[in-house]
């Protein structure tokens, strides 16, 4: 019965990460991490560990298919990668010398909010529109982003994802799949770093629950990034908006439950 729970619920936690990460860039350790605390009641650091290795593969993947058919910055991405490792530095230490606030929802209330967001007002910006942005511009602006979201995945632990989809169409005038495709691009790399840090310092996880998400992860975001590269712009912001309510509104569920 515990073998079955197990399958049942990785299987759900990679569903919901897989169409996260190739639809919208979403960090899978926003939905596989309640998932796995609530229901297989794994320790939360541990728990965390499982959901960034997910996301290495997921990322990588959707960041692949993204990448061959053209919807993917890596010159700008790559300064935007360092430049959010450097300040998620900067705001831990930050953090950890000021008294702690609650902002464990944070990530959630993002989620919810983008997805309102690309429901009500989609990104309808183009390719051509995008070239018109001069380059240095562009750079000066990925450092800015970066810095942003670093510091707040720093400070807070949480929402890298969303802010980045938010920053890079909203500040940076990308449209969806670029946008989508940049950040999955810098999230296999900031994924990588954090999971090895995590069983670096925590020790290894359960070894099923592990294999298992990243494989239902990876799945899932292959699937959804291929759908999201062949969808119209406007198909993909409803889509994109329709997913991520839904996963604020299941991942906010499990939080009221732990």
């Amino acid at each position: 019965m515990q073998l079955l729970l197990t399958i049942v619920v990785c299987l759900f936690a990679g569903a919901g990460a897989g169409l996260g990460t190739g639809f919208a860039g979403m960090s899978a350790a926003a939905v596989i991490t309640p998932m796995l605390v609530t229901f297989l009641h794994i320790e939360p650091y541990t728990a965390v560990g499982i959901a960034l290795a997910s996301d290495v593969l997921a990322s990588a993947v959707s960041a692949y298919t993204y990448g061959h058919n053209r919807n993917l910055d890596i010159r700008n991405g790559l300064i935007m990668m360092i430049t959010v490792l450097a300040f998620t530095v900067v705001g831990s230490l930050v953090s950890s010398l000021v008294p702690s606030v609650a902002m464990g929802n944070f990530s959630v209330i993002m989620t919810l909010l983008l997805g309102i967001k690309f429901i009500v007002r989609p990104v309808m910006t183009t390719k051509e529109d995008m070239q018109q942005i001069p380059k240095r511009t562009r750079i000066i602006k990925s450092i800015v982003c970066g810095a942003i979201v670093g510091f707040i995945c720093g400070f807070i632990g949480a929402g890298g994802g969303m802010m980045m989809l938010l920053l890079l169409t909203g500040v940076m005038g990308y449209e969806l799949k670029t946008a989508v495709g940049t950040s999955v691009f810098i999230m296999t790399f900031t994924a990588l770093t954090g999971s090895v840090s995590h069983f670096a310092i925590g020790g290894a996880p359960q070894w099923l629950p592990f294999f298992l998400c990243i494989i239902f992860t990876f799945g899932f975001a292959q699937l959804a990034a291929r759908i999201a590269n062949r969808a119209s712009a406007k198909t993909l912001n409803r889509a994109t908006g329709v997913i991520l309510v839904i996963l604020g509104v299941v991942i906010l569920g499990f939080s009221l439950l732990e």
